[in-house]
């Protein structure tokens, strides 16, 4: 069993290693993403941290509230498609950072994780819908 997990680690490690930043996006690469490359976010925040709207509220497309204590709860969200592109965030990444590597373990290859709060992304998204 360990030399199937650390095989499963290095493919994993590989892909990471292949996109920029190790998998972190800016505010314009999340967008891009959603907009242009079809994938899904994941709003991970628990509810406690959730001020105002989560992602699925505030109408992002292909935005989906998943928070990170049921998680597991949430898998028929999930692209069957394990190469659709996925972004994952939270507040400051400690979530979306961990369901990054439950993704990744489950074989999505296009994980990536916004490297700023959800809540820029929501003010933005707010921002660009108002025109």
């Amino acid at each position: 069993m360990a030399d199937k997990t650390k095989e499963k680690l290095d493919v994993i490690i590989e892909l990471n290693k292949n996109k920029e930043n190790l998998g972190m996006v800016t505010l314009h690469q999340t967008r891009e993403l959603l907009m242009d490359a079809g994938a899904i976010l994941l709003d991970v925040r628990p509810p406690a941290k959730v001020s105002g709207e989560n992602a699925q509220e505030a109408d992002i497309a292909n935005a989906y509230y998943a928070p990170y204590p049921d998680f597991a709860n949430y898998l028929d969200e999930l692209p069957s498609d394990h190469t659709n592109p996925i972004v994952v965030a939270c507040v400051k990444g400690w979530f979306a950072n961990r369901v990054m590597g439950y993704l990744e373990m489950m074989g999505y290859e296009n994980v990536y994780v916004l490297d700023t709060s959800i809540e820029d992304l929501i003010e933005v998204h707010h921002a660009h819908a108002d025109k």
